[in-house]
């Protein structure tokens, strides 16, 4: 059976990205921004961004190029003889169903979030009334059952109708509408009264903010981000490489992707921040500025139900480009391994997917009395900490260490592939960093997020 390809370079992208923009960059990376002093934060974001996470996304890429397989298979195409390297892959496929347990879980809260935006709900409501209609919506496991349900069986749906015409035509409309809303969202931030206090908070930076929080802290979790942003590890860009030609080199698409999410990350922050100090509200307040405070905000803007209204779609969208992305994965590993029909592997994993998100979607109501790590936490907790903290640098880490060691599928041959075609090339004088430096660069945010 021949491997079915994308339309268009176009596609490749906006479906790379569309992996990458979820709803780590646009709720987490503004509230990290908040609690860590602004300005620096984001150069050293971007700073971390260039030295791990285009490596890491090009080597992705070049493995799924050169194999054509899904992440299950690849290396079986690329490994040596008698070499254990394939062990990974079905690792990796269980990083992206363990993403999924919890994923399709916030996806649906971002969905109940515009109805709820567009029906008016929190209009005229006090702080405390916004907080309690977030806490009615945990509590209920009807809602959160019926939202994760209807995220995966569109996805699945979607995915089912082929990676041209479901896909890939989708997923160009929704980034295409995404960043128009974005820019529209951006535009009227900071055009607010009171605007550029937000603006020079954000962009300009502090040293004495930093020094309060401490450097190595700021360092860290900028680090972190920069990693994480961009779903390396488990596959999940590999798969796109699979599906591409040979015609343009894959440095240039690794930075063609972390450009456009890097933009959605740092556009969100010009949603967010000039709002929050146009109506003084603390733009450190965490996880809850998207669920709490941003709802607070639009209730005392103009039109403040429509501006709602298009952040939440704008986050349903970002929250679903990534649901497909990995869907796809999870597809493309079930093709691979029971050698089933695209509708076929649909099927059988949005049953799957189904029953192993439900965990999640219960944790909050039903199954709130189980606790995995401790006090206060729910599943969405554990399952985030297992892919966070151990899947995504630990499989970044033998990505890396099979890309560049002579035992591995050598430097040579991921120079090779990598450079196939028009645009920037990796060179030899890059070789000693991503050989030695950046392996362990990876390890230390192994071991922090394990401490």
């Amino acid at each position: 059976m021949e491997r079915e390809k994308l339309k268009s370079r176009l596609g490749f992208i906006l479906l790379s990205a569309g992996c990458a923009i979820g709803i780590g960059n646009v709720w987490k990376f503004p509230w990290l921004v908040g609690q860590n002093g602004g300005g620096i934060f984001v150069l050293l974001y971007l700073f971390f961004l260039i030295i791990l996470g285009i490596p890491v996304m090009t080597m992705e890429f070049a493995m799924g190029r050169a194999s054509r397989k899904s992440p299950v298979k690849l290396y079986d195409q690329l490994e040596p003889k008698g070499s254990h390297w394939h062990l990974h892959g079905p690792i990796a496929l269980a990083g992206n169903y363990l993403l999924m347990m919890f994923y399709t879980t916030v996806a649906g809260w971002m969905l109940q979030y515009f109805l709820m935006s567009a029906h008016g709900s929190f209009m005229g409501k006090n702080p405390s009334q916004v907080k309690g209609l977030f806490t009615q919506m945990l509590a209920s496991p009807e809602k959160l059952v019926l939202a994760m349900g209807f995220v995966v069986i569109v996805g699945f749906f979607i995915n089912a109708q082929g990676l041209q015409n479901g896909l890939e035509k989708i997923t160009k409309f929704m980034m295409l509408a995404l960043l128009a809303i974005m820019l529209i969202l951006a535009i009227n931030s900071v055009f607010l009264p009171g605007a550029d206090k937000g603006i020079s908070f954000y962009l300009l930076p502090s040293l004495r903010k930093v020094e309060k929080i401490g450097f190595m802290n700021v360092v860290v979790a900028a680090m972190n981000q920069a990693f994480f942003t961009l779903s390396l590890g488990i596959g999940a860009m590999a798969i796109f490489g699979s599906y591409i030609d040979k015609n343009h080199s894959l440095l240039s698409e690794s930075i063609n992707v972390a450009c456009l999410d890097t933009f959605v990350a740092i556009v969100s922050g010009l949603i967010i921040f000039p709002a929050c100090f146009a109506y003084g509200v603390k733009p450190d307040s965490g996880p809850s500025l998207i669920f709490i405070t941003l709802p607070n905000i639009f209730n005392h803007m103009h039109f403040g139900r429509l501006w709602g209204s298009l952040f939440f779609i704008f986050m349903s969208f970002a929250a679903f480009s990534t649901v497909l992305a990995v869907f796809e994965n999870i597809m493309a590993c079930t093709m691979d391994l029971l050698h089933v029909s695209r509708k076929k592997a649909a099927f059988i994993n949005a049953i799957a997917v189904l029953i192993l998100s439900l965990p999640c979607a219960l944790g909050f109501n039903v199954l709130s009395g189980i606790q995995p790590l401790g006090a206060g936490t729910t599943f969405l907790d554990l399952e985030d900490f297992i892919v966070s903290n151990l899947l995504l640098p630990g499989g970044s880490l033998i990505f890396v260490l099979f890309c560049t060691q002579r035992y591995g599928w050598s430097w040579d041959n991921f120079k090779a592939e990598a450079n196939m075609g028009k645009g920037l090339k990796i060179v030899d004088g890059m070789r000693f960093y991503m050989t030695w430096i950046l392996p362990v660069i990876i390890l230390i945010i192994l071991i922090l997020g394990l401490i």
